[in-house]
């Protein structure tokens, strides 16, 4: 007698992960070891910058800051160019070989960033890190998409974009032990060339490109793979890439301008209380690079299960909302030090999650020929909508009487726009990606 078939409902009371592969997770395993690794060669500058740029301007003389800022917009320039182009590339000539090609080109000029001696080594290989680093996101957040069933994508994609809290400790603890000798922290960046050798001995093609490819190559009415044209001359498709756009620019700009003010919050509540300033400064490295990133780390994870319980459209209300609320209690509440520890996990939790919802929402907007495209237009584009809003913030809190706490709240408003983009775009939770 054969037995029962099981029943829907007991289908969906199985764990997510239950159907899992072990092929599943190590591509899991590999995108994420990428991502950590991206988000390391971003930070390690932030960390090291101040040291490198003394070291080098020390014969000249020069504004240390302005030059930060300058590399700093070239990061983000690069990062544009390099997940533009790797979005379309790996569209066209698929993901594992564009991976392979993006981890490359990040580990090899981080690691000749050791012999950096002159401004302009800083600006070029800085221009040609960001590059990797732009494409190695929107590859590896396509191919999880596609690896990954349905019930289980959400939960994945989650958990690929809140590995990017790894790569932040990695760099402030690299940070920390080479000190001054800001150098050997970027012979640490040349460690993901070796993740090469993993992808291209374990990764495949996802079935749904190779599919794509063949019908491309065979047919000459197919769709072109990894069209810009198609992408933003489609009504749909550009309708989808504009509005993800604009929802990235949100967070990525309310990042910079807010989330990252944890930092400043704590560092002025410590002077307020009497607190020297290099007293200060040091707490404030711990409240935010440690205390805040956890909460945040713990955000990003947990926002891949309310994506699969409540759906992606409902997740980024709840927590742009939320994130509104959380803002002036963190910049006012407080009174103590201690009390600002106690707040700034919640914080970070609230104000970042919705990040990991970009891994997870962008490539179900697009269909096979177009995701790695649609998904770095949206996240890279996302970037340079977000350097107004980057300008403004600073010209707003470097406005004489003003109090950064006031400053901080007002920004946080910008999570309203993030609200009423959302209500414009589709719910795509338990939908097979568009083909």
């Amino acid at each position: 007698m054969a037995e029962p078939e099981p029943s829907p409902r007991a289908a969906t009371e199985r764990p997510w992960y239950a159907e899992v592969t072990g092929y599943q997770w190590l591509v899991l395993g590999i995108a994420s070891a990428g991502w950590v690794f991206d988000v390391y060669e971003g930070q390690i500058f932030n960390i090291t910058r101040d040291q490198m740029l003394r070291d080098i301007l020390g014969r000249s003389g020069g504004d240390v800051k302005q030059y930060g800022d300058l590399f700093l917009g070239l990061f983000l320039l690069g990062g544009t160019i390099g997940g533009l182009g790797a979005g379309s590339l790996a569209d066209r000539f698929g993901r594992r070989s564009i991976m392979v090609l993006t981890i490359l080109i990040y580990s090899v000029f981080s690691g000749l960033t050791f012999f950096a001696s002159e401004l302009w080594h800083v600006a070029v290989l800085r221009f040609l890190v960001a590059v990797g680093v732009g494409g190695e996101w929107a590859v590896a957040a396509a191919l999880v998409a596609e690896v990954f069933p349905p019930r289980a994508r959400a939960h994945a994609s989650g958990i690929f974009h809140a590995s990017s809290v790894l790569g932040t400790w990695m760099a402030a603890l690299a940070g920390l032990a080479v000190g001054a000798q800001w150098q050997y922290a970027y012979l640490l960046g040349i460690a993901p060339a070796l993740l090469i050798l993993w992808v291209r001995a374990k990764v495949r093609e996802p079935e749904q490109w190779k599919a794509k490819a063949a019908e491309a190559k065979e047919s000459a009415t197919a769709s072109p793979l990894g069209s810009f044209r198609e992408l933003l001359l489609n009504r749909r498709w550009a309708a989808r890439a504009a509005l993800g756009m604009s929802l990235a620019a949100v967070g990525l700009g309310t990042f910079w301008a807010v989330t990252v003010a944890g930092q400043d919050l704590t560092r002025e509540l410590v002077l307020r209380q009497g607190g020297s300033p290099e007293a200060a400064a040091q707490r404030a490295k711990f409240a935010y690079g440690i205390v805040q990133t956890a909460g945040g780390g713990l955000g990003l994870l947990a926002f891949g299960p309310l994506c699969a319980r409540i759906g992606r459209r409902r997740a980024f209300v709840v927590m742009h909302l939320l994130a509104i609320g959380i803002v002036p209690i963190t910049a006012f509440a407080p009174q103590t030090y201690t009390q600002q520890l106690a707040i700034l996990p919640l914080f970070g939790f609230l104000t970042l999650a919705m990040h990991a919802g970009y891994a997870i929402y962008f490539p179900e907007l697009f269909p096979t020929h177009l995701r790695a495209t649609g998904t770095s237009f949206c996240f890279n584009g996302g970037r340079l909508l977000a350097v107004p809003v980057l300008i403004f913030s600073g010209w707003l809190k470097a406005q004489e009487g003003m109090d950064l706490r006031y400053a901080v709240t007002s920004l946080s408003l910008l999570f309203l726009l993030g609200v009423v983009i959302i209500l414009f775009l589709p719910e795509t939770r338990g939908e097979e990606l568009p083909d």
